[in-house]
């Protein structure tokens, strides 16, 4: 059996690409497609163990290694040129337009859908409100485009697997499609349970706006008795490192090492996304280490009020503040947290996968 595997891009390694290692720690000999590959040498090893891609005209196009993000509107065109004529089995890692390759009716197409399509969907006004003319046309015209093309191609997909519950809840409502839940693998292994807490709360991710990293520093701003580490990089850092108090660490970019001693030693870690699932939490639970989280989302899947952590309600400096006062009067059992994401490891990712694509190609025969 010939497999095909059709990742939207390849740039930096992210939680999409955990699961596309573990698919290819599945299907080791199955080939790769992808818009544009960019990776560095190090996450190279990391996801491919060396395998080469297949890139779409995307990849030469001028400055694209920075910004081919700019040239949306050929996604459709570019991934619908790739040739998979030659594959039994198609498997999409699909947050934007890897769904939508070409194939016949002899294949068997699996879409892991991270989410449809952010932009174009449930983010569209938030894309689009604060944008001025002729751009702001433009941009509207291309997103309706991009979901026109989104649900022509829905027949070329025979299942759907979601990440979480809440990105089920979405391809039903956006596509009218059912899924299979089948949350992503996290390497719980890596993070070893510590049951000696340290006086401060941890927060890590990539400093951009949806990640709400500035609204918790803004929120310990006004508990200068409480400490906050922030670990993380990108385009809010100078921003957040210019509003942070002295209870505030701004640390940066850290090695992984270093990531998971923070985390080991926190008393909680603060995280205010909303996210299709959310592996870092899960990481963090790991360690034994309780999570305070905005309560919308795949957080849902994982966390427990009361149990490995604590819900606030909405995405604002007072739930924060009040979340935080109402997590210091709970006891957490440390061992506790860290078995309740067992349940997350790399072998279940394996065995429910491997499971569904068994399943999959009996009913396609």
């Amino acid at each position: 059996m010939r497999v095909a595997i059709v990742h939207d891009w390849l740039v930096v390694n992210g939680g999409a690409e955990k699961v596309l290692k573990e698919i290819l720690n599945i299907f080791p000999e199955a080939d790769i497609f992808t818009l544009v590959d960019f990776l560095n040498p190090k996450d190279r090893r990391d996801i491919l163990k060396g395998k080469s891609t297949t890139t779409t005209f995307i990849q030469k196009l001028p400055f694209a290694k920075n910004h081919f993000r700019n040239y949306l509107p050929l996604f459709p065109k570019a991934i619908e040129s790739l040739d998979l004529r030659g594959y039994d089995l198609i498997i999409s890692s699909s947050w934007a337009v890897a769904k939508g390759v070409r194939r016949n009716k002899r294949q068997l197409h699996i879409c892991y859908c991270h989410t449809p399509i952010r932009y174009a969907w449930d983010l569209y006004d938030e894309y689009t409100n604060n944008l001025r003319e002729p751009k702001k046309f433009l941009v509207k015209k291309t997103l309706q485009y991009i979901r026109k093309w989104d649900i022509n191609s829905l027949d070329r997909v025979d299942y759907f697997i979601a990440n979480s519950n809440f990105v089920r809840e979405r391809i039903l409502r956006i596509y009218k499609k059912d899924a299979v839940v089948i949350n992503p693998p996290v390497d719980i292994n890596r993070f070893r349970l510590n049951t000696k807490k340290e006086n401060f709360y941890l927060t890590a991710s990539r400093l951009v706006p949806y990640k709400k990293t500035k609204l918790i520093v803004e929120a310990f701003n006004q508990m200068p008795d409480r400490r906050l580490v922030v670990i993380g990089t990108g385009e809010e850092f100078e921003l957040i490192e210019g509003i942070a108090k002295s209870n505030i660490k701004i640390l940066g970019y850290v090695d992984d090492e270093v990531l998971v001693d923070y985390m080991q030693r926190a008393k909680a870690f603060v995280y205010g996304a909303l996210e299709d699932f959310g592996i870092i939490p899960i990481e963090a639970m790991a360690c034994g280490t309780p999570v305070i989280a905005f309560g919308k989302g795949g957080i849902r899947d994982s966390l427990i009020d009361g149990i490995n952590g604590i819900f606030f309600e909405e995405q604002t400096i007072d739930d924060i503040i009040y979340s935080i006062d109402r997590f210091e009067k709970i006891y957490f059992d440390f061992k506790v947290v860290s078995s309740s994401v067992e349940r997350f490891s790399v072998d279940r990712f394996k065995k429910e996968f491997e499971n569904f694509i068994e399943r999959s190609l009996i009913e396609k025969r």
